[in-house]
Formats: structure tokens, sequence, C-alpha cells
């Protein structure tokens, strides 16, 4: 058996090993690490979720308020598309928002999820309640059907097209359906986890049912219709599938997995090319976790190291100090992060849930703690603050833009991708704090748990208030007295800790060995031992990763933002309605004037700060700042506190950074960008970004022989045939369509229709442009301009192309 297989198994029956009896798999499978660059010798084994409980910390209360969340949710509602899929009579509406526009079934999937994780970690029984139920009723579903389980909105006459090897895929569509395979992805990862996590074997029952519908409706496909469909978004089903051989030992679900590994994304990373600008982030990075483990299978070094390859083009090259990467959902030019501090759609969260997935994935490979750096910074900054601490609204897009604010979701109202993996996100917290290779203990995060290890008759209680404390102690008992205490624990060397780890047991000082990233302690361990160490964490700045001057202030792996006050008396809504886009802070953004600068060199700012006394960490900016609304001289003080505390509040996570001589003009400049994208904005009725996910779902996109791509950096939409949009000027004000060309584009002929009439005959280049890119306005019509909505088409003519079209919109002058 491949020795992963069996590192993978023995996590599986951890995992389960309460509810099955499942035995402790074998510990001696050891292997040197695949990815190139590690030195570890050891694969790393979880512990299984119900083996560690957290104690008093910001992650006890973000596991207990999203236990809530979840329990607020109505299952009948989550059902209600399965049932009416399968012909049954729903017992509920089901719920709106994106549940109800396309992606009906999707949080139903991520429910089951997360039910199996917070039961899991909790104990709940009223989560293990719900998912049991959820399962009864999905069971009665998938008997109705005879094997498929899914939301899709009329998914079956779309499956038996796909099954005929009709294929009609787009970035964001298949059959014109919104991203079928993404959604179905999501009950497979349900039925999976209620099963390795929860230890239900009626969901490994349903999984396989689903598994053999999937390679039925599939087995005509050849590869080339499989990568055709692959061109729409999919999730991890490679990642599913795989898991799906290593539970079976099916060799068909490893062929499956294997097939469903889109080739134009893995091929650049074999090479170690970074093709990534442009791309959607989140449709690839679930890619890649499918594709380590798919290499991990089949012992295939090459895609190992291609996922590492990947791993860290966007964890170091590509990614924020939050952890978080992408600016509205697309990885930008990695050379110019421009539009991280410009746009309001920074981050998303879904990515970062993915990316420490991927993470840990690597880490339990190689053991190499640059994956657990990465995993503990996004756990701190980006998903422990994506969640509301009180009604636990979870956010999508978090801004990096200085001064701008996230949305919060509503239990009832939002339903977005970000929900679905927010329900998960928070009962995770558990599950990397500490892993073993067999009979030795590593300790990999400070976080404040107790873990019952019982295959070694021992547990072993954490205690630490990390960040506000950096004292961490770790007290042992024995669970057994006739298994053996003679063990070995690691203790993580974080790459934030100033100097080097001293370490007292029961209050004497103990020597340990250093090698390969942990400290290492080998003891015969008797109840009540104490090991104790405190951690010296550096304050530094972290610069913008393009090297533009905008800094970070981090406290080891911490973010520690400020609040930002950018106008008098504003009152901002920070949860979302149910509108198809609640989930973007569309509000004003903060003038320049309002904005904390640093005036002077970042190591100056850092030396100057000072630690506020208080029980919780902060630290007080009362020298080389300026808000220039306040003057450059009599700027108050400002606090800085970890981000993942900061709520309800307009923030600046990253500082601009400017000399005094500079600072005025630095202004100035910057209110004039924001004056004229304002004008542009007080212009626009309606705009659309061809090419991208939201505005086109927004907008009701379809075409035939229609295409999408980035053309450096800028999206774009053409087409042999035709595409269109519906466009929306609920006041009747528009009075031309503006829409955005390349200078490149040549000998391309096609008409722009309004509904219905023509607009206009195009032959690009349109007059003689200079500038690479260039708009061209085109006049309404008197009917058009009454119009409240209007059907946009661009139509290829004969042999010609349609396109590209680089931006629309919609405005009320010339």
């Amino acid at each position: 058996m491949n020795t992963f297989k069996v590192s993978y198994l023995a996590s599986v029956c951890a995992a389960i090993l309460t509810v099955s009896g499942c035995s402790e798999m074998p510990t001696d499978s050891k292997q040197a690490a695949s990815v190139e660059h590690a030195e570890h010798t050891s694969e790393q084994h979880l512990f299984a979720l119900n083996q560690v409980s957290l104690s008093a910390s910001p992650f006890l209360h973000a596991q207990q308020t999203n236990v809530r969340y979840l329990l607020a949710l109505h299952p009948d509602q989550l059902l209600a598309p399965y049932l009416r899929e399968a012909g049954l009579e729903p017992k509920a509406p089901n719920y709106g928002n994106w549940e109800s526009t396309g992606l009906d079934g999707h949080i139903g999937g991520h429910y089951l999820s997360a039910l199996s994780l917070a039961w899991a970690a909790t104990g709940d029984e009223e989560l293990k309640q719900r998912l049991d139920y959820m399962l009864s009723e999905l069971d009665r579903t998938q008997q109705a059907t005879g094997g498929y389980l899914g939301g899709i909105p009329n998914g079956d006459e779309m499956w038996q097209q796909i099954e005929r090897g009709e294929i009609k895929a787009d970035l964001f569509s298949l059959n014109d359906r919104w991203v079928p395979l993404y959604n179905i992805d999501k009950i497979f990862h349900g039925l999976r986890d209620a099963y390795d996590v929860a230890g239900n074997d009626k969901a490994k029952q349903m999984l396989f049912k689903l598994g053999e519908w999937f390679l039925a409706t599939t087995a005509k496909l050849t590869d080339e219709q499989v990568q055709q469909m692959l061109y729409s978004e999919h999730g991890g089903l490679n990642d599913v599938f795989a898991d799906m051989y290593f539970i079976s030992d099916d060799e068909r679900y490893l062929k499956l997995a294997r097939q469903f590994s889109h080739n134009i994304i893995i091929e650049p990373l074999l090479h170690k090319e970074d093709k990534l600008t442009g791309l959607h982030a989140n449709t690839q990075i679930p890619k890649i976790i499918g594709m380590l483990k798919v290499a991990n299978a089949s012992d295939d070094k090459a895609w190992q190291q291609g996922a590492d390859f990947f791993w860290k083009t966007v964890s170091q090259e590509r990614s924020v100090s939050i952890g978080g990467n992408s600016v509205r959902e697309h990885f930008h030019d990695k050379s110019d992060f421009t539009p991280m501090v410009e746009d309001v759609e920074g981050p998303e969260t879904c990515n970062t849930y993915n990316m420490m997935k991927l993470s840990k994935l690597l880490f339990l490979k190689t053991g190499d703690t640059r994956y657990l750096d990465y995993y503990e910074r996004a756990t701190y900054n980006h998903i422990l603050s994506s969640q509301h601490p009180e009604h636990g609204g979870l956010v999508y897009f978090t801004s990096m833009r200085p001064g701008h604010y996230r949305m919060y979701s509503s239990v009832q109202d939002s339903m977005w991708c970000c929900v679905g993996s927010g329900i998960e996100n928070h009962s995770k917290y558990g599950e990397l704090i500490y892993s073993n290779t067999g009979k030795e203990l590593w300790v990999n995060l400070f976080i404040p748990s107790t873990l019952n290890w019982q295959q070694q008759g021992l547990q072993i209680t954490q205690d630490s208030q990390f960040p506000d404390d950096n004292k961490v102690s770790l007290t042992v008992n024995r669970l057994s007295e006739e298994q053996s205490s003679e063990s070995v624990i690691h203790i993580r060397k974080p790459s934030w800790q100033q100097g080097e780890l001293s370490f007292t047991l029961n209050g004497q000082a103990v020597s340990a060995i250093e090698n390969d990233g942990y400290y290492s302690i080998s003891h015969a361990w008797q109840s009540g031992d104490k090991l104790a160490f405190e951690l010296s964490p550096k304050l530094y700045t972290e610069q913008l990763p393009d090297g533009q001057h905008y800094y970070s202030v981090m406290y080891g792996p911490v973010v520690m933002a400020t609040k930002v006050h950018a106008f008098a008396n504003e009152k901002l809504n920070f949860v979302a309605d149910n509108s198809r886009m609640g989930h973007i802070a569309a509000g004003p953004t903060c003038p320049p004037e309002a904005l904390p600068i640093m005036l002077s060199e970042p190591e100056k700012f850092i030396a100057d700060l000072t630690r506020k006394p208080s029980q919780e960490l902060a630290f007080i900016a009362d020298k080389n700042v300026a808000i220039a609304k306040q003057g450059i001289d009599n700027t108050k003080s400002t606090e800085l506190i970890p981000f993942f505390r900061l709520h309800d509040s307009r923030y600046q996570v990253y500082w601009p950074q400017q000399s005094k001589a500079q600072f005025t003009q630095f202004v100035a400049n910057a209110k004039a960008v924001e004056q004229a994208k304002e004008q542009l904005r007080l212009l626009t009725v309606d705009q659309i970004t061809p090419g991208e996910q939201q505005p086109e779902v927004e907008h009701d996109f379809k075409g035939e022989g229609t295409r999408a791509g980035v053309n450096n950096g800028h999206h774009w939409r053409d087409a042999t045939g035709w595409f269109e949009y519906q466009l929306s000027n609920p006041e009747q004000k528009a009075v031309a369509l503006r829409v955005r060309y390349f200078i490149g584009d040549v000998d391309r002929h096609f008409s722009i229709n309004l509904n219905g009439e023509q607009l206009a005959a195009v032959s690009l280049p349109v007059g003689k442009p200079t500038d690479e890119f260039y708009t061209i306005d085109y006049p309404l019509t008197e009917a058009m301009k009454k119009s409240k909505t209007l059907t946009l088409r661009f139509a290829a003519d004969k042999d010609s192309v349609a396109g590209g079209i680089y931006g629309i919109r919609l405005i009320n002058t010339q």
C-alpha cells in the first residue's frame, strides 16, 4: 500500500476513532519528504477533532458563536432544493439569495461538513441530531433519484446532456447553469466529512452511491470532453475523488481524480511557471489540493513539487499580511499590488480557507514549519477576523484599502460561498494545534487546549493567552499507568520568535534539542509534569509585497490594525441585506485626508510604539503619525489592536508611509485620484467587467460561441457567436453606452444591440487609438433611454469576432 495512503487512513481512523472503533494505524510508514526542498523525514498525523478541546480564548469564543449560527439555520430550507430536484415535496421553501439564483443547494453541502466538524469539536448532541436529520432526508432524496444528489435547477436535464457529450462550458457556467460542478462538489465533500469526521456509516454509503452515479454519467466522455467541462469552476472534485480512493481502495476513483484534474492549470506548475495573473483565485486553489492528493496517492513527485510551487507562489508572492490573496476574486499582477490598496473588494475568505487546507497537507507530508507559519498567520488574521464575535456574521471580502470596512452575513439572508466555507472554518481551530509521528508529539500552535492522546495514554493541557501574554505551559497527565510514559514532545520554534526559547520542567531548567524548526524534549512523563516556556514575538513592519510604501504592523504572527474615522457622525451598516451583491462594502471610500500616515522610516515608527498597559494586546502610536485633516503637528495618538478584535468600524491594516516633506503632496495626489474615481462613479448608471464571475452572474450573462480571458491583468470577453447581459437603468438617466477595447484587436466586425435594436455596427479598431486600452461612447436612442432594463448583446458578423470587450459602462452624461 502507498505510504501516504497509510498515513491518510491513519488520520481517517483517528477522526472516527471513538465512533467506529477503528484501531490505530501502523506508525512505521515513514518516508523522505517528497517536496524537493524539505529536509524532514517523518510524515505527520492529525489527531481527531474530538481529541482536542479548546480552552477559554478568542478561538473557543468563535467556535461557540459558530455553533449558534449553525443552529439558527433551518435544515428543511437547506434541503428544499434537493427534494425539489428529486421530485419530492419540500417541507419548507428554500432560502433566497444565492440559494435561489442558480447555486441552489451549495450551502446544504457545506452544512453537512460544518455540522460534522462542529459536533466532532464540541460533542454537542444537538449538532449530531441535525446531521442525522440532514442525512436521513438526503437519503430519502437519493433513493428517489437512484443515486443523484443535487439542488441544481433542472439538473436532470443538464446531466443527461453531459452524459450524451453535449458540453457547453464557460468560466462560471456549464450548460447554462451556474457552476454546477462546483455545486455538486459541495455535497460530495459534505458526505465525505459526515463519514470521516463524524463517523456516520450511512454517509459513506450515500457518498459512494453518488460516486457510482457520477462514474456512470461521465463514463462515455473523452478526456478532452472532461477537460472542456473543467473550464467551468468545479471546486475540488479531484480532491474528493482522491479521498474516495483512499477510503475504498477502488482504483476507479483515483483514475477519476486524475481525469478531473485541470491540465491547463497544472502544466505550467510542473515547469515552475506562474501563469496565475488574472485567473479567478478560488477556482484554482481547490484544484491544487486535489492535485497534491492525487500526487501523494500515486507517488507522483512532479505533481507534488508543482503543488508546492503553487503554494509558494501564492503564499509568499501573492498574499498580504493577513494571509489572504486576490482582488475582486482574481489574482492580480504580483508585481503591482495597487489594486489591493485601492479596490474595496480585497482578499476573499474562501481563498484562505482553501490555502490553509493546502498548507496543512504539505505540512503533514513534509513536517516543514514554513507551512505552519502561513497557516498560523492566516488563522489569526483572516479566518478569526472573518467572524463577527457577537452575532456570528461572516465576511466575504476583507478589504485592504486603508480606511474601508467589511460586511457581515445575515444568518437567514446571506447564502454566499464564504458563508459556506465560513461555517466550517470556526470548528477547525483544533485540527493542527498538535500532530504526531506515532509516539512523538508535535506542538504546532500556541492555542489553549487539551489533547486526549488515548493512543499513548497521555493528556496534555496547553495554557496560553497568546498574544496578550507570552507565557505558555504544557501540563501532562497519565491516562493509563499500563502504557509507557516515555515520549518526545517537540515545540515549534516560530519564524517570528526573537532569540531562543528556554524551558523549565516542574520549575527546573531543562535542555532541549533544536532541529528543523522544533525544540525536542524527551522525558518519562508523569502526571502533573509541567513544561513551561515564554515566547518573545518580534514587533516589526511588513511591506506590501511589490515594494510600494505601504506597511503592515506585525506582532509575531498577529496583524495590528487601527480604527479609522472617515466622516463625522458616520453611521455605516455592517450587516448585509439579501441582495445578490450584499457581501460588498459598497459605501463611500475613506478620503485620504482622514487616513493615518506613517511619517518616518518603518524601523523608527516601530521603535516609538508604546505597549499599552492593558490585559489585551495594544500599542499606542503617538509619534511619527499624521492625519491630514487634523494637521501634521496636531494629530492625536492612534491605537493599534489585533485585527481579529477590530469589528464594526473602518480600519487600516496597511499604513501609507511618507516623509514629512512628501506628506502634503501624497494627500493632494491621492485626493485627485479619488476625485476622478468619484466623478466616474457619479457618471455610472450600471457597469460590467466582462469575464469576471460576480458581475456576469449579476447581469444574467448568456452567450453562444463565446470565451473569456485576461490580457495583462485586464479581463475580456469575445465571441464568434454572441453574448449578452441585462443592464439596469432604474431612473432612466442613462444617455450612452461606454465600451472599452484593446488596441491589438483588429479586423473584427460585430454589432452592438440594445433591446433588439442595433446601437452600432463596429469594426475594430475604432478610429485611430493611441492608448493600449481605449473607450468609445455610443449615444442611446430616445427609446433606449426610457427603458429601465436594457438587454445588451454583442453579435459577431459572419466569419468574424465580437470583441474583445474589456469594460461596459452605462453612463448618464457624455
